[in-house]
Parts: C-alpha cells; structure tokens; sequence
C-alpha cells in the first residue's frame, strides 16, 4: 500500500475525531469534507433541515450511481474521567488510536474520501456516477438526515443505483464481515391501569403488576417465527418497566412497559401488533399502547455490488467475508426501499459507543484501499 494514503487516510481520522460533534451537531466535519470532494470534480451541495448538516455530494451525471453513506455525528463521550485519554484529543499509542467516533464512523468517512481522491486521479473518466451522503442526524433522532436527502433525491429523480454505508460491521478484521441486510424495529409502550389503594385492602384495588404478568409471560415465550436464510428468528425483549409510588404499602395504579421487537422479513409490522393485541385482549387489560416503527427488515440479495465488494476485501486482505444482517438498525433501512443495492462495510465494532473508543491505526487505509478497489471493479 502507499504510505502517503496511509498517512493522509489516518490524519483525516484524526482531524474528524478532533471535533466534538455530538449528534446532531457537525462541527464543521462536513465542510472538510467538501473541502476534499470539490477540487476533485464532486458537486457539493448542503442539505439542512432543522438543526440537522447533511451534505450531498455527486461527481458525474450518469448511471449507474455508487453511493458511500455515513454520518459525522457520534454519541456522547459519557464521563469524561474514565477516558483514558480526553475523547475529542485523538491518541495513538501502541498502533491504536483512541477518540469518540474512532470507529464509528470517523474512520469510515475518512476512507470514503481518501478512496474517492485516489480513484479519481487514476480513474478521471470512470464509468457512471460516484455520490457521497452524509449526514449528522444518525445517532439521534434520526428524522431529519438520511432519510430526508433520500425523499429530496428521489423527488428530483436521482436514483441511487449501489451504496456502500461505512458503520463498523467488522468483527475481528476489516472486512471479515459485509452486513447486508438488517431487522426490521418495532417499539411500544404499554400502558396498563388498575385501581390504586393500600396493600392491606387488596379488595379495593386492582393491582396493574399482577393483571399484566401473565400477558407480559405469554408474550416473552411466544416462537414468533423460525427465521430465514437471511434473518435470525424475531425475538421480543421488555426493556422497562416502571410503577409503583415508591412506597412499600401502596398497590400502584399503573404500570408501564416499554418492549422492542426485533423482526425479521417472515412478519410485518401489522402481523406483530395483531398478536401482541390478542394477547392483551385474552387477559382482558385495561390497556393502551404507543407504537414506535423505527425500520423495516431489508435484505440486498448478491449481485454486483455484493460480489465485487467480497472480491475487492479478498485482494486487499486475503480474508474470506462473510456476509450478515446481524445488529441494529442503520440509515440502510431508508436507502433501500428505493430500489438500491445497500451494504455496510466499516471498521471493526468492538468498542463503538464505549468508552476509550479506537481502532488500529492500520484500519483507516485498509479500509480506503477496500473501497477504491471496490470502485474499479464496479466503475471501470
């Protein structure tokens, strides 16, 4: 590999992961970013809405268009004295370097654009088009980023064809694992009533814990399907669930339960709400649930973007990928109802969103080398 590509892969890194920016702040990440992309014949153009940066970036005019996504945005650091090192003051020490966003995704970012700027000077009049979105609303809420650039690209008919989302899905290795593919979300939050009153009277009172016991067993033990080839079996988890005043002589008036599921492509949203209503129902509760459907499940079958992204991390690192839809959710689920073959290839995941965040200083350009690999493949 070329050592000027390892040493400008890595110092974007570090400069990326030296601004705090907390979703959804960007602080200023994506005008570096620009200010990469612009000599090098990319169109680039800011997308805000609200508070949330989002930055399209396009170079060509013709199809097929090859997308790389991901977002500059990280989670809070949490306390900062257990960091060994100040989190926004990138470290490296012993081939490892440390910063909230080190994997996730900073490194990611940093490699789309040190690809794109090899790719290009090799490769000035490569085959279709070359996009990179990126937004800063991927940690929170989610609302106002990717899945807003999407419905203003498909409006004005610009079709994302490919996409390559840089989140850490490698579990060992850079590249031992392609995610092609994730669980659809569905939350609630159930809200069950009884009648308050005092511990020694029960008669008077309806206890909400005890009414929703049973519902809540049954629900935990249901087999809602067997899985896929591609998906695991839906599981559904209780994550909260809170009631009671605080005193010990006190039967609660309410209880609330807050519950994810998981799901894969044999249910739909619509198939889990009905079951878990006919549980509820059968314990005759007093009830009401607020639905949250956070993603779809997606799958991209193999094809071209799939087996020339295996074969580009076999050149490059002599690994056997395999491919997975483990995890949560990630702007993949509003890319792909468009119609696009969506993957997510990134850095090793083992310390995203902890504490002392990092990644092997050599991760950066092995990545960046994957991704121009990948672009020869498909665009040349």
């Amino acid at each position: 590999m070329n050592n000027t590509a390892i040493d400008q892969t890595l110092a974007l890194t570090i400069e990326l992961i030296s601004k705090d920016s907390v979703t959804p702040e960007d602080k200023g990440c994506q005008a570096l970013l620009a200010s990469r992309l612009t000599p090098i014949g990319f169109k680039c153009e800011n997308m805000p809405f609200d508070e949330v940066s989002n930055l399209w970036a396009r170079r060509g005019t013709e199809a097929p268009l090859l997308v790389f996504a991901g977002h500059t945005d990280v989670v809070p650091p949490g306390p900062l004295d257990a960091w060994q090192t100040p989190p926004f003051e990138p470290t490296i020490e012993n081939g490892i370097l440390t910063g909230r966003g080190a994997a996730d995704m900073k490194s990611g970012i940093a490699a789309m654009i040190t690809a794109c700027e090899r790719f290009v000077a090799e490769h000035p009049d490569h085959k279709g088009s070359i996009g990179l979105l990126i937004t800063s609303d991927e940690e929170g809420d989610a609302i106002n980023g990717t899945v807003k650039v999407v419905d203003t690209l498909q409006a004005r008919n610009e079709h994302i064809d490919m996409c390559i989302i840089g989140e850490p899905t490698s579990s060992d290795a850079v590249g031992d694992t392609i995610k092609n593919g994730r669980r659809g979300s569905l939350g609630g939050k159930l809200t069950v009533s009884g009648v308050q009153g005092h511990v020694a009277y029960p008669h008077l009172a309806k206890n909400p814990i005890h009414l929703a016991a049973p519902a809540l067993a049954e629900l935990g033990a249901i087999e809602w399907d067997q899985g896929n080839d591609h998906f695991p079996a839906t599981t559904f988890q209780i994550s909260n669930i809170n009631s009671g005043t605080g005193a010990t002589n006190v039967i609660p008036g309410e209880l609330a339960v807050i519950f994810n599921l998981r799901f894969s492509t044999e249910l739909t949203p619509n198939d889990i709400q009905t079951r878990i209503i006919a549980v509820l129902d059968k314990y005759e509760l007093d009830y009401e649930i607020k639905w949250n459907l956070s993603a779809k499940p997606f799958i991209t079958e193999k094809g071209d973007l799939i087996e020339q992204a295996i074969a580009a991390i076999k050149e490059i690192t002599g690994i056997d990928t395999k491919l997975s839809t483990e995890g949560g959710t990630s702007d993949g689920r509003f890319i792909a109802p468009t119609g696009s073959q969506v993957i997510e290839l990134g850095p090793v995941n083992a310390t995203i969103h902890k504490i002392n965040e990092q990644v092997d200083i050599k991760a950066p350009d092995m990545l960046s080398s994957i991704y121009q690999r990948t672009m020869e493949k498909l665009l040349t």
